[in-house]
């Protein structure tokens, strides 16, 4: 019996010269509209397949596959002796090899001007039915998905005559993957239509980007995927310039970098080590502003990631090039910052679409056994209900320094504090099991720049010991969240020194 191809393609590429290879061994090849149309222009042989089901395409083509003519040849076990009874008393012939991509409804909803009608009339029914009949029944049925599978698959079939069976169950896995990304997007975008926050189910899908080397320590295997329609102001969007390739750890820094440079409009350079920053700095110059956040920690900075918010030029790579840096990363680098950078080899330069700050909905944590979900922290200073709470009112100093205060210590694993001026960081103190202790050491480091300094902590205290602490080190300023049941001790701590302190009524944890 003569072998059928099934082919029905959104995306053609490829599929002629896949077509013509399957004609010249063979196969009889079935197809519907446009690929139909398509093939037949140039010259391959097409029996469409309203002949093989006797019955034609109906609404505007939404029914033309969904036909036991074609489910059966799909289905059906070839060595089965009922299935092939069953077959021969209806009429249905096989179909060996089917080659189907999917209406495009990812593309299409990725568009800004999409309508809900439109977006429903790209959700593909025929094609996954195929699909996934084909690849249940792969123990018979070659099906593909990818046009990059199409050449190994006609070198099979031409050195034996058909595939192996571990090619057919790995294109089988690949399809099942594919039809459930699909899914996904389908369900993700009805849902939010009738904005359903938190459904019964999740499913979130990724493509991958790139294996990495290995993960945050060198004996765990890791790879990058990229969460589709996600933000493009994101390390995932990012184009890279020069330098090797990024690691497990080079992208989660990065990534706490690119968080933290998008709270600022004016010129900001910003420095993190291990997921935290350890010198932020502004000025009217992106070179001032990289100054600064160098001159916040000099030391810590040695082997980080910096991240600025302007186009980076010559004279700012110059102070960049002076530091061994694991990534570069800003809008745009000049041509001769970009020769000045690149004389480092390893030094990796990266871009990210600044302008398009567009931010995903929901942030998501994995833990072993579950995935925890929630809004991106995007609550700011300007959306907070501030008041001054003690009896001396911050100076414009002093403001400036707790709002960069303010913006920085968000981003700082808790318990947290933040030292500043009006320019930039002083200390930090992060991840501490105490907020005193936090507060330590971002005064320590601060040393004698705390005198007239500002002091930022992402949570309330639970006791006026660390005001206490912040008084005896030179702060004259405080913002913090307010909402302690002893917030009163810590008021009359903050008039007794004479510091003026600030309640926003927000929390900031950082986990």
């Amino acid at each position: 019996m003569k072998k059928r191809a099934l082919i029905s393609v959104s995306d053609k590429s490829g599929i002629l010269e896949f077509a013509k290879e399957l004609e010249t061994l063979g196969y009889e090849i079935l197809s519907t509209g446009g690929t139909k149309a398509y093939l037949s222009e140039n010259g391959v042989a097409i029996t469409p397949v309203d002949e093989v089901t006797g019955f034609p395409e109906i609404l505007g083509g939404r029914v033309k596959t969904l036909n036991p003519m074609i489910h059966g040849g799909l289905l059906a076990k070839h060595d089965d002796a009922d299935h092939q009874a069953q077959m021969n008393e209806h009429g249905i012939k096989p179909i060996d090899v089917v080659c189907v991509n999917l209406y495009p409804f990812r593309e299409t909803i990725s568009k800004p001007d999409v309508t809900a009608d439109n977006a429903i009339e790209n959700i593909d029914i025929g094609g996954p039915a195929m699909l996934r009949a084909s690849a249940k029944n792969h123990a018979y049925v070659t099906v593909i998905i990818d046009a990059a599978d199409y050449p190994a698959v006609v070198e099979e079939l031409k050195a034996e005559g058909k595939t192996t069976l571990d090619t057919r169950r790995r294109l089988a896995a690949k399809v099942f993957r594919h039809t459930a990304s699909y899914d996904a997007y389908i369900s993700n975008y009805l849902t939010e239509l009738v904005g359903e926050e938190f459904p019964e189910q999740v499913t979130f899908t990724y493509e991958l980007k790139q294996p990495l080397r290995y993960g945050e320590n060198p004996h765990q295997k890791a790879a990058f995927y990229q969460r589709s329609l996600g933000s493009d102001f994101s390390i995932a969007s990012a184009q890279q310039l020069h330098g090797k390739e990024l690691s497990y750890n080079n992208i989660q820094d990065a990534n706490a970098a690119i968080q933290i440079i998008k709270e600022f409009e004016l010129p900001a350079a910003v420095a993190v080590k291990h997921m935290n920053p350890c010198g932020v700095g502004i000025g009217e110059t992106i070179a001032q502003a990289f100054g600064k956040a160098y001159e916040a920690d000099s030391m810590s900075i040695f082997g980080g990631i910096v991240a600025l918010n302007r186009e980076v030029d010559a004279q700012t790579a110059e102070q960049l090039s002076g530091i061994f840096l694991e990534i570069i990363l800003a809008p745009a680098f000049s041509e001769e910052a970009l020769a000045i950078l690149t004389k480092k080899k390893n030094i990796r330069l990266l871009t990210i679409p600044f302008e398009q700050n567009k931010k995903d909905k929901w942030n998501t944590v994995s833990i072993e056994g579950g995935l925890l979900m929630q809004q991106p922290d995007a609550y700011g200073l300007a959306d907070a209900e501030v008041r001054v709470v003690t009896e001396r009112q911050p100076t414009d100093e002093e403001w400036a320094a707790l709002k960069l205060g303010w913006s920085v210590v968000k981003h700082v694993k808790s318990n947290a504090i933040v030292v500043t001026d009006a320019h930039m960081t002083l200390g930090v103190g992060a991840g501490q099991m105490n907020r005193v202790g936090a507060a330590k050491i971002a005064l320590e480091q601060a040393a004698d720049k705390a005198q007239g300094a500002s002091l930022a902590s992402d949570a309330f205290f639970p006791m006026n010991d660390t005001v206490e602490t912040a008084a005896k080190a030179g702060i004259t300023a405080i913002i913090q969240p307010g909402g302690s049941v002893k917030d009163e001790d810590s008021i009359q701590k903050a008039n007794e020194y004479g510091i003026a302190m600030v309640f926003t009524g927000v929390r900031h944890f950082k986990h």
